[in-house]
């Protein structure tokens, strides 16, 4: 009976003109959408790794220096391209590709895709992500919607009763039809993309595992809204009304749920804006010590705790240049100010995406699309990872520039110049992001939420009672 269904129903499904068109429409779109997706890719990493060849080669090249001066002329951390972003753009556009590495100063990530984009950028991107997210569900409307009003329509639904159908096995037999065509164009995209990620010179280690892992889940996805799709046709008596009310269940899920829990957890846990957050920096650094003026009360405090630990009476007589050991000993102090307003910043963040994970529960496309992006590594999380290790080794290229400074030249000589090799023995920044592991750890609740909705569709859809 399951077979017989499901063959029956995928013949209707590829007679139907209407059905063929828009099959051949996604498939196409999904095609363009990849091609160009990787051709951006593989730009984006070509730029990638000369704008990091570059750098520092200007970074070695810079000739005999102050330390110092370096320290101020600063270089540049370059943010690496994903291999799964070719599937999921996640934020990327939003948040910056470089991060300018200079003294007394954490900056913020520059250059992002988002800042280019013309007024057309609002009606949106060809994406992967868009496609799998919002437009395969709006088909799989199409393609279900009269799953079983039909059959009311034109009048076989008695037929079928009288000749003693089993009920779940029918069932069963149409969700099959309508999640073959759909699970045979996810799995196309996802081994073309494959394929194109495993031949690419990138700069990620593509692995075939987070790749699949991100297949299941857009495979979960579609099966919530199968099921959701299939049920309201049960449910109803006209294929109209069907279609109106699948229509409105891809709306609330796909748009209005997502802007909902968005503004409720902006609004709930609000970031400072740019000029409160500068203005906070500036206020701590001014109660603290100022690196570059011996006149500051934290200066004064410091020199005289360093002339009592060294058991001399005057700065001169230290065994290394106070003045770069105080610049040192501000920098520390001005890392920990960033510290502690950027931990905030982080702190808002992790608020609201508690506030998004309690919310998921109104829309399967929640926990997806935060799952999706986490296992592409183009979410929040993996941007401030890559933020945080941008300025630990900011502190480390201080700590090494003044420590040369300190150690070569003695107090007041603010007229020494290190050796030009000096800035070769840098070590070049080396970002690594989180591994699969610790990102499904950390994502732990969207894959129970999406669990559940799996779970509760299929069980609204096959066990609760039916009058057919």
């Amino acid at each position: 009976m399951i077979t017989k269904t499901f063959l029956k129903e995928t013949k209707e499904l590829l007679r139907d003109g209407r059905v063929r068109i828009s099959l051949i429409i996604v498939f196409i779109l999904l095609s363009v959408a990849v091609w160009v997706s990787a051709q951006q890719y593989q730009n984006v990493n070509a730029q990638y790794s000369a704008a990091k060849t570059a750098e520092r080669e200007v970074w070695d090249n810079q000739g005999e220096k102050n330390p110092h001066s370096a320290a101020h002329y600063g270089t540049y951390a370059f943010k690496p391209k994903y291999p799964l972003s070719l599937v999921d753009q996640g934020v990327d556009k939003y948040t910056g590709t470089s991060i300018f590495l200079e003294a007394h100063k954490r900056n913020e990530a520059q250059f992002s895709a988002a800042a280019d984009q013309t007024g057309l950028a609002r009606f949106g991107d060809l994406t992967p992500d868009f496609m799998l997210l919002f437009i395969i569900p709006l088909l799989i409307v199409l393609l279900g919607y009269n799953g079983f009003t039909k059959e009311r329509e034109m009048g076989t639904l008695t037929l079928l009763k009288s000749q003693g159908i089993s009920q779940w096995k029918w069932i069963w037999g149409k969700w099959m039809a309508l999640f073959f065509p759909i699970l045979l164009i996810t799995a196309i995209l996802f081994l073309v993309a494959g394929i194109l990620l495993s031949n690419l010179q990138d700069f990620g280690v593509f692995k075939w595992e987070s790749l699949f892992l991100l297949f299941a889940i857009y495979v979960v996805y579609y099966i919530i809204f199968i099921n959701l799709v299939l049920l309201i046709s049960i449910k109803t008596k006209k294929s109209g009304i069907s279609l109106v009310a699948s229509l409105c269940v891809w709306i609330i899920a796909c748009l209005a749920a997502p802007k909902a829990a968005s503004n409720f957890a902006e609004n709930k846990y609000p970031y400072p804006t740019r000029q409160e957050f500068t203005a906070n920096v500036l206020k701590d650094k001014k109660s603290g010590l100022d690196g570059h003026n011996p006149w500051n009360k934290e200066a004064k405090l410091l020199e005289e705790k360093v002339l009592k630990e060294y058991g001399v009476d005057s700065l001169s007589q230290l065994p290394f240049n106070y003045d770069a050991y105080r610049m040192q000993k501000g920098e520390e102090h001005q890392a920990k100010i960033y510290l502690k307003h950027y931990n905030h910043l982080k702190n808002q963040y992790e608020q609201q995406s508690d506030v998004y994970r309690d919310l998921a529960l109104l829309s399967p496309y929640l926990p997806t699309r935060f799952l999706s992006m986490a296992i592409a590594q183009t979410d929040y999380a993996t941007h401030w990872d890559f933020a945080d290790a941008a300025e630990d080794y900011r502190i480390a290229t201080q700590k090494f520039l003044n420590g040369n400074f300190a150690k070569n030249s003695e107090y007041g000589n603010w007229g020494y110049q290190a050796d030009a090799e000096t800035w070769k023995q840098l070590p070049d920044f080396d970002y690594t992001p989180p591994q699969l592991g610790a990102i499904l750890k950390q994502n732990t609740s969207n894959l129970m939420v999406i669990g559940l909705w799996l779970l509760g569709s299929f069980g609204l859809l096959f066990f609760i009672p039916k009058n057919l």
